[in-house]
């Protein structure tokens, strides 16, 4: 498995062996050896989730208060999607920015984004699955987000695609009404 730091501290981006044969393919997109050697410490996972959206569906910028956050590790194992990563934590170098890594099925590539960061993504695909990895389990109380269509952000939705969002992503603050709020996390 190959991994990589991303340009936003706490994100990593981890593409494993596929391995295809006559039946199918087969591919482990977690793996805690190479977890703990790109990061330096193992994964907690108290949940799992998954999703199954239909193409041009946005689920995010969603966040967690800190502490004690939600770190996640996802992957897309069937469909594709791009997954978005933002900065929203006060006082980061990187406040504010944002990455982008198409997952697919083909690939089972993933992302790890640590506890504070911002996360969504678009379904490219009609359906795409997401499976996330989570360090702690849900909890609606301490569940945040931003809106995915936030101007000064420019998040990059495709413009082929009619976003679909749910009422909750719609009616969410800006990243700069959130920070006036108190909403995001210290870096």
């Amino acid at each position: 498995m190959k991994y990589r730091e991303l340009s936003i501290s706490g994100a990593w981006a981890f593409e494993p062996t596929v391995f295809p044969d006559s039946r199918g393919v087969f591919v482990a997109p977690y793996q805690g050896p190479v977890f703990r050697e790109a990061l330096g410490f193992e994964l907690t996972t108290q949940q799992t989730n998954h999703s199954r959206s239909a193409r041009g569906v946005v689920r995010g910028v969603h966040f967690a208060d800190v502490p004690p956050g939600q770190a996640k590790y996802v992957y897309c194992p069937s469909g594709r999607l791009l997954d978005v990563i933002v900065d929203v934590r006060v006082g980061s170098p990187t406040f504010g920015r944002w990455e982008a890594v198409e997952l697919d099925s083909e690939r089972m590539n993933a992302v790890y984004l640590t506890e504070g960061l911002g996360h969504a993504f678009v379904a490219l695909a009609e359906p795409t699955v997401m499976a996330y990895l989570c360090s702690t389990p849900y909890n609606p109380k301490a569940e945040h987000g931003i809106s995915p269509l936030d101007p000064a952000l420019g998040l990059p939705w495709p413009a082929d695609l009619e976003l679909i969002l749910s009422d909750k992503d719609r009616d969410a603050p800006t990243l700069a009404e959130a920070r006036d709020q108190g909403l995001l996390p210290r870096y």
